[in-house]
């Protein structure tokens, strides 16, 4: 599972979750960008083109179904992997994630392992979605 190099951002209103994910991304390799709520994500996205981004549910001002709705109705990001991060493992914000277009959905908290595994199962796909005259 090598994912060192892919670009992968965290956008979470929780600096625990954000740091936890920021130290295992970090150590495989990744570059990591982070983001406290969906403002402050999507002018980062447009800069930085990650390969891949979670996005908590439950943040202020502008919550994960929401940043979700605006990155997948962007052309240029509709193709980029987002997975939705709860710490409610319900069949109702799973459903509601997929509506708005997100990829797959982790639950809170998350271990090392299955981050990483969600990120190389995506990753590839996030980096063939940044269009390589765009890095």
């Amino acid at each position: 599972m090598d994912i060192a190099g892919l670009k992968v951002m965290v956008i979470d209103d929780s600096n625990t979750i954000r740091r936890s994910a920021e130290i295992f991304l970090t150590q495989a390799g990744c570059q990591v960008l982070l983001a406290e709520d969906g403002f402050d994500a999507l002018a980062k996205i447009t800069d930085h083109r990650p390969d891949v981004i979670f996005v908590d549910i439950m943040m202020p001002r502008l919550d994960g179904y929401q940043t979700c709705a605006l990155i997948k109705k962007n052309p240029r990001l509709s193709s980029t992997p987002v997975i939705m991060l709860s710490s409610r493992d319900g069949l109702f914000d799973r459903a509601r994630g997929r509506m708005v277009g997100s990829d797959e959905y982790l639950t809170k908290p998350f271990t090392k392992d299955s981050l990483l595994k969600t990120v190389a199962r995506h990753g590839a796909a996030g980096r063939a979605a940044a269009a390589p005259d765009e890095r």
